[in-house]
This record gives structure tokens, C-alpha cells and sequence, in this order.
């Protein structure tokens, strides 16, 4: 068994929404069943009990390989590994014993880590080894509770994917984006994009934040900062014992020790606190610690936290007390699980102390002992939700509290004997007031009601009830095998129209409002992420390609609109295993599967492999085609769905019986209807503003405003005139392309036709070939020209194949050979005479239009 190739899919792709680890696994013949395979499944289910039954994934009657196995062992690991994990599928390919392994993730590192396990797992079942479960298993949980989000930030998101905001983790930390463009918003743990860097800094410095507080008339203990043990003692004694001793800032708890009414006790304190910073003592007050979660002007939670404490059953040291509550699995070191162990420190030790106890001691049957008196959950103390027994003037102050301080999302720290009465009216106080609060001893109190907070936090970040939004913004995904990226560049021009400010990637580069930011193929998921974290971006428009959904998948979650342009003979076959039209529509057709519910698929009706995506799109279908006539259109519209059509000299938008018109002489790329592939752009491109909910003026403006120049669509079909003669830059670079240059050439008048052509090396011979089939029976005069890479091709190979293309053609008469692109235009130029038309098909498209921009400026 051999793993040739391993990808994350980090979007909805080809073989299911989820993201997925996809893996090339070669089989020997003797691996392709394992029933061949004597003893194998014993020894697998003897090094991992919990693999579960083993078969194909998906047709039962397939033999199982270990290609299957592969797949079962990566989800079991992970699933056994407590991820949240259910697809998996094996895909036998084309090529005899290859196999594409697809496992889904839901961390990416532990993802790799379970496939790379599983490998080991099979090869020592297959050839007898050892594999240790065990800590495997435990590896896994490790790696996945490092690299998962928190419970804090976690709860943020969940709540936001069920209202079906977008986000994006921005690090392997806490920062987290949520919504495109211009209507994102970033969180960093539980503290919002909107709070300021001085609402944090005043939060963390507690003497300041006490002056402020009390200045705005809310409750709080007396106290100062100190410099030395003997001015803490000094301070203490000046407030009143008991007191408080903790870092001026400092959060989680760490450094505070409460209810100091000793010397000795206070040495211990000022040395636990000065680990952290600077020192402060305050008023001790008594009662009990209760957290109150303010979002924006609500409180939305609640909860009192007791110390971490063990409770006697007249056995057990306190030492040994305290390693069992420690040892429930639901306490851990960090915060991903509900508890936090029980820390045993030296602060721990002084409180045993004022309980006459030592670590030694056998407290007596039901004793409670208390290890510390601060109760933040991170040091092991545990909490009851008491949300609906806060008074409403308590959650006044704590309102009041957070805005003074200027938190978005505020952790008020309460100590009286109750909630259930005003603080003024029991002697309590506010002791400090958190930025980023950890949420969760309200999500999962140890007991009492969870609260869905995160819903709290998202509903401040996007609004509730019918103000809410999801932080969306329109978003159009272009595909096919030609005309994407006029199509994208012309709805990227409908958009910019009404005044938006667009995002836009495809073959070309990268464009935001106007502007290009990067350049090359950026038809990628990457791309189209990059555009999305694009602050200014209010509408983003992407051509899809093939190569990139294969590679990572879609760089977004859905689309308001999916266009797919056609299909014809297909592209790029042979390669990654898509050998058919339909094997290449099972990639094309992922941006129709994750259209949005209320969205549109804008499909080509005269393609039939196209037209029969309009099964798997969630959302509604708007057909194109130029004849009005034919059967799909035709029943589309009588059920009184859209469609956009031809009818004569006008491009017709229809659903039930209303209609839109639009003359084709109103849209320059037609040439009043002459450019038939033109035409086809046109019609998708109108169809996909209409899905997205343009205005009909709009769109008219937008249309009779787009100029099909080297500026707006380089290399495609732009118009030059030459020593008048007309000179035509493309890009096509595929049998149908050929086929729609021809068509399209034809009606334009000229004397003599010429054709500047290459072909890309990294296509089947016969694609090669029939581009110049094509084109032979269209044009006088041919030039072949190899450029600088050939793709894996022997140095004039592909000029052979071109040539071998033209054997025969009912119409070529005069055949070039030419060494270099430049060249090649060059020489076609010189043979030009008034009248005549001469196709360049561009391979490097901004280079190769520099250089006809110069020669035609020259004369």
C-alpha cells in the first residue's frame, strides 16, 4: 500500500460539505480484498478492538481493500479520539488499483495525525507489527484539545453557525472572524472587534477600575496598591481585617488569596500576588463570589462561585481527597473541559491551616475543607447558575460597571450574601470588573441551568429578531469551461453599477473596487478567501476552477449565485483521474450544491450535462439559452420560473408572464448579436444580477457600459485595428473555444484570415490535436509557436501535434512553425493586409497584449 498524494479539503467539495482529509492510495493486487488476506482482519481488530465493520463505503458488493480499511481506521481513530466526525467514503478510480481516500475532520492537524496512524495501523496489521492504541488515542486528545477552540470561544461559534453567520478561525488561537467583507466582525475569545484597547487596559488595572466605578456611584471595596509586605500588613490594618491581597493586574484568579487576617498569612498572599505584579489590598467582604455576564446594556448570566473545597468521609487525607476530585474526568488542566483541577499549592496549604489542618490531616465524615477562598473555576472552584435570582438593581450596577469601564462583553466580579437584594442594602461590592471572561461555568455550570451565551454575544455582533443579519454578503461563484471570466468581469461590472464595492478574482488576478492587488491564477480557494477578509468588500464575485476545488475546495461556505457556463467536450480530461465530461461535472457542479436556500443556479440549458445540475442545487434554477424554444426552457418557463433568453434582436429576461427586454445593440461584447459565445455571457451574466436581485436599470446601464477591451477582459475576444486590418486577442484554449472563435470570426467580414496558435502540453494528445482540426477548416493562413513551457512535453511535441491537426484541412494553405510567441505575432502581422482579420490566441495574455498595444501604437 502506497499513499502518493494527501490534501485538506477546507470547504465543501466533490465529495461532501464537510472538510476531509483526500488521500491517493495504491493496492497491490494482493491488497485490493482483503479477504485474500489471511488473518489480517484478526490481527487488525487485535491491535484496535474499536475499528468497527469493515466495508466499502459505498457499493457493498466492491471487495474491501485496504484502501477501505485506511478509510474506516482514520474515522475510527478520530471518533475514538472524542472528535465529532461521521463521513468517509472510498472512491475507486479509473487507474487499477488506485483509490481516493476521503476522511472527514473537524481539526485538520488531528485529521493528518489519525491518517498518518492509520497507515501504521494497517501496515502492521498487514504485516504483523505492534501499534499501540492506547496512545495513539491519547495523542489525538491531546493534539485536539491544543488546536480545538476553547469553550468560550467555541460557544461563539456554534451559536453563530446556527444562525448561519460565516466565520473563519484567524489563528490556531482565538481569533476568529465572523461575516464577509464589509460586514465582518472579529472576536478574540469573548471580547469583541468594538472594545477598545483602553476599556482593556483600565479592566486590568483594578485600582483604577475601583476609582472609576465608584466614581459613577457603584459599590465597591476599599483598598490601595502596596510596596512591600510591611506596607501590605500597613494597609491591612488601616482597612480593617480580614482583607484581600491580589495583583493590581492580573485575571483567572491567579495571585489572589482572600480572607488574610494573619501576618504569617499575609507574607504567603503578598508573595503569591507579587509573582503576578504589582500588589494591592482591599476590604475583605463576606458572602459568597457571584460572576454577572454583562452583553452590551444586558446582563445575560449569572453565576456563584464556590472555592475549590473536599468534602471528609473520615478515610482519606485531604491530600488524597483532593487526587480523587481531581481524577473526574470532567476536570482537566486547562479550560477545555467543564472543571479545573483542584490546584495544591503553598496558598492552599496556609488556608488548610486556618482550619487547623494539614495536607495530612483525616478530615472527619462530611467535613467540608475549604483549599482556597477565591472561586474563579480555574483553580478549581465550581459554580451554580443563579441568573434568575439577580435583582434587577444588582444588575443595574453591573451594567453600569461595564459601560464605565467601556466592555462590550464584561465580567462582573460580585461579592455579597445574595443577588436577591440590592448590593447598597447588604454591605456588597463589585471587586473587579474582566474583559474576555471565560464563559464556561455559565454554558455548563457544575450545577444548575446552562446558558446559551454565545447566542448573547453573537446577537450584540448581529443584531436579534427582526434587526438580526448574518453577516453576508452577495456573493456570485462563477464556473464551466469557457466564458468564466468574461462573465465574471461583466457581473463584477453590474455590481459596481448600482455602487457597490466588488471583489473579484479569476484567471487574472485579484480586484478589489477597480483595483487589482495581486495577479497570476488566482481562480483558487485562497483567492476567494482573501477577498472575503477584504474590509471594504461589499459584493465578491469568483471565478471557480476546477483545479482549486479539487485541491482545497470552495473558499467559502455557499453562494448566493452559481453560473455555470457550460460544459461542451470538457477540459483539462485525463488528469486527477476525470476522464469523462461527467467525471468533470461531478467538480463543476459543487458550486450549484452549496448554493444558498433562498439562491439561484444559473445553468446553461442548451448543455445537457449543465442542465442536469438543477437537481442537486439547494436553491431555485434560472436557465440560459438563446433558443427560446428548446424543450427545458420552454417548460421551465411555462412553470413560471426564470428564464433568460433570445427573441430576435433583444435579450429577453422572463418569468410567468412578465418579461424584460433588452436590445442586443445595447450590449457592446454582442456586437449587436454577432458574437454568439458573447451573446451566451451576456445572458448568464444578466441572469446571475437578477438571482442576486439587481434592479432592471441597473443592469441596463451595466450591460451597455462594459467594454469587452484589454482593460476590462484581457484576452478575451478584444478588437484591435491594425494597418486596417482587425486583429483579435483571445485566450481560448480548447476545442469548444475553437469551435466559438469560428463561429464568431465568421461574422466579421474579412479578405483573408490568419490564426496565431500554441497549445498547453499539459492536455491529451487528441485535445491538442483538434484545436487545429478546427481551425484548419477556418483560416488561410496558421502559426504555430511554442512558448517557454511545455508543461512536461519533449521540445516540439506539441508543435507536431498542431501540425499533425492541419493534415487536410479543407482551408489552410500557409503553416509557420515559430519559436517563441512574440515572434509568432509578429510574423503574422507582417503578412496582414487592409481587410484581412488575424486571431491571436495568447498564452501570455498581459505580455502578449503589451506587445500588440505597441506594435499597433507603432504603425
Amino acid at each position: 500500500m502506497e499513499v502518493s498524494r494527501t490534501r485538506a479539503l477546507r470547504g465543501p467539495n466533490m465529495w461532501s460539505r464537510h472538510t476531509a482529509i483526500e488521500a491517493v492510495v495504491h493496492c497491490t493486487p494482493a491488497e485490493q480484498s482483503i479477504a485474500d488476506m489471511p488473518e489480517f482482519e484478526a490481527r487488525l481488530r487485535a491491535l484496535f478492538p474499536s475499528i468497527g465493520a469493515l466495508r466499502p463505503a459505498s457499493a457493498q458488493r466492491t471487495p474491501i481493500s485496504l484502501a477501505h480499511v485506511l478509510e474506516q481506521a482514520t474515522l475510527a481513530l478520530q471518533a475514538q479520539a472524542g472528535c465529532p466526525v461521521t463521513f468517509s467514503h472510498t472512491h475507486i478510480t479509473s487507474e487499477p488499483g488506485s483509490y481516493q481516500v476521503v476522511i472527514e475532520y473537524s481539526e485538520e492537524d488531528v485529521g493528518r495525525m489519525a491518517f498518518e496512524a492509520a497507515c501504521k495501523l494497517v501496515e502492521a496489521a498487514r504485516d504483523g507489527g505492534s501499534f499501540d492504541a492506547d496512545a495513539v488515542l491519547k495523542a489525538l486528545q491531546d493534539l485536539d484539545e491544543d488546536v480545538r477552540l476553547g469553550p468560550s470561544t467555541g460557544s461563539i461559534v456554534n451559536a453563530a453557525v446556527a444562525r448561519g453567520v460565516p466565520y473563519r478561525r484567524l489563528t490556531q488561537g482565538s481569533l476568529v472572524q465572523f461575516g464577509w467583507g464589509a460586514k465582518q466582525r472579529r472576536i478574540w475569545a469573548a471580547e469583541v472587534d468594538a472594545t477598545s484597547a483602553v476599556s482593556e487596559s483600565i479592566a486590568q488595572d483594578k485600582d483604577l477600575c475601583k476609582r472609576l466605578l465608584l466614581s459613577a456611584g457603584v459599590p465597591v471595596p476599599t483598598g490601595r496598591p502596596v510596596s512591600s509586605i510591611d506596607d501590605a500588613w500597613d494597609a491591612a490594618l488601616e482597612i480593617g481585617l480580614p482583607v484581600v491581597v491580589k495583583p493590581q493586574d492580573g485575571n483567572q484568579g491567579k495571585g489572589v488569596t482572600v480572607n488574610v487576617v494573619t501576618r504569617e498569612h499575609m507574607e504567603i498572599a503578598y508573595k503569591a500576588a507579587d509573582e503576578i505584579g504589582q500588589v494591592m489590598v482591599e476590604k475583605f467582604l463576606p458572602g459568597s463570589d457571584y460572576r454577572l455576564l454583562v452583553v452590551g446594556d444586558k446582563l445575560v448570566a449569572a453565576a456563584r462561585r464556590d472555592p475549590p473545597h473536599v468534602i471528609g468521609d473520615g478515610q482519606l487525607t485531604v491530600k488524597q481527597l483532593v487526587d480523587k476530585v481531581n481524577a473526574d474526568p470532567k476536570r482537566g488542566d486547562g479550560h477545555a473541559t467543564s472543571l479545573t483541577k483542584i490546584r495544591f499549592d503553598d496558598i492552599a496549604v496556609a488556608r488548610l491551616t486556618q482550619q487547623d489542618l494539614t495536607p495530612d490531616s483525616v478530615p472527619e465524615k462530611g467535613q467540608r475543607v475549604i483549599l482556597r477562598n477565591n472561586a474563579n473555576l480555574s483553580t478549581g472552584g465550581t459554580a451554580t447558575d443563579v441568573t434568575d435570582d439577580v435583582h434587577p438593581d444588582v444588575a443595574a450596577r453591573a451594567i453600569a460597571a461595564a459601560q464605565v469601564v467601556g466592555l462590550h462583553v464584561c465580567g462582573v466580579d460580585v461579592v455579597a450574601e445574595s443577588v436577591l437584594r440590592p448590593l447598597e442594602e447588604i454591605n456588597g461590592g463589585i471587586v473587579e470588573v474582566n474583559a474576555a471572561p471565560g464563559l464556561r461555568m455559565h454554558l455548563s455550570p457544575s450545577y444548575g441551568k446552562g446558558r446559551n451565551v454565545g447566542e448573547a454575544i453573537i446577537a450584540h455582533l448581529y443584531g436579534h429578531g427582526h434587526k438580526s443579519e448574518d453577516g453576508r454578503i452577495p456573493v456570485v461563484a462563477v464556473t464551466g469551461t469557457n466564458g468564466k471570466t468574461t462573465t465574471s468581469r461583466l457581473i463584477t461590472h453590474l455590481f459596481a453599477t448600482c455602487g457597490l464595492k466588488v471583489g473579484m478574482t479569476n484567471t487574472d488576478g485579484v480586484y478589489v473596487d477597480g483595483r487589482q492587488i495581486d495577479s497570476g491564477d488566482c481562480s483558487g480557494p485562497k483567492s476567494a478567501r482573501n477577498v472575503l477578509m477584504h474590509p471594504d468588500v461589499e459584493a465578491a464575485v469568483f471565478e471557480t476552477a476546477r483545479g482549486g476545488i479539487l485541491r482545497e475546495g470552495l473558499g467559502f461556505d455557499r453562494c448566493q449565485v452559481a453560473v455555470v457556463t457550460n460544459l461542451g467536450a470538457g477540459d483539462h480530461l485525463g488528469m486527477n483521474f476525470l476522464n469523462t465530461v461527467e467525471e468533470l461535472a461531478l467538480v463543476k457542479r459543487v458550486i450549484v450544491q452549496n448554493v444558498a436556500p433562498n439562491g439561484y443556479a444559473v445553468l446553461n440549458a442548451a448543455d445537457p450535462i449543465v442542465a442536469n445540475m438543477a437537481g442537486t442545487c439547494p436553491g431555485q434554477i434560472i436557465f440560459f439559452a438563446a433558443d427560446r424554444h428548446h424543450p427545458l426552457m420552454a417548460t421551465h418557463r411555462a412553470q413560471g420560473k426564470r428564464c433568460v433568453y433570445v427573441d430576435g434582436d433583444q435579450l429577453v429576461a422572463a418569468q410567468g408572464s412578465w418579461r424584460e427586454h433588452i436590445p442586443l445593440r445595447d450590449i457592446p461584447i454582442t456586437r449587436s448579436g454577432a458574437i454568439g459565445f458573447q451573446v451566451e455571457n451576456a445572458m448568464a451574466s444578466v441572469a446571475a444580477a437578477w438571482g442576486v436581485g439587481l434592479d432592471w436599470d441597473t443592469i441596463r446601464r451595466g450591460v451597455a457600459s462594459f467594454a469587452n477591451d484589454a482593460d476590462n477582459a484581457p484576452g478575451r475576444f478584444n478588437v484591435m485595428d491594425y494597418r486596417g486590418a482587425t486583429v483579435i486577442a483571445d485566450y481560448g484554449h480548447n476545442a469548444d473555444a475553437m469551435r466559438a472563435l469560428v463561429a464568431a470570426v465568421e461574422a466579421l467580414p474579412a479578405k483573408q484570415r490568419s490564426v496565431v496558435i500554441s497549445g498547453a502540453g499539459d492536455r491529451r494528445d487528441e485535445d491538442i490535436r483538434e484545436q487545429t482540426v478546427i481551425l484548419g477548416g477556418a483560416f488561410d493562413d496558421v502559426f504555430l509557436f511554442q512558448d517557454a513551457c511545455q508543461r512536461g512535453r519533449e521540445d516540439g511535441e506539441v508543435l507536431a501535434l498542431l501540425r499533425q491537426g492541419l493534415e487536410g484541412a479543407s482551408r489552410t494553405r500557409h503553416i509557420e512553425e515559430i519559436r517563441g510567441e512574440f515572434i509568432a505575432i509578429d510574423a503574422a502581422l507582417a503578412r496582414l493586409q487592409p481587410g484581412d482579420l488575424c486571431l491571436v490566441l495568447v498564452d501570455q495574455v498581459e505580455e502578449a497584449l503589451a506587445h500588440l498595444a505597441q506594435r499597433i501604437q507603432a504603425g
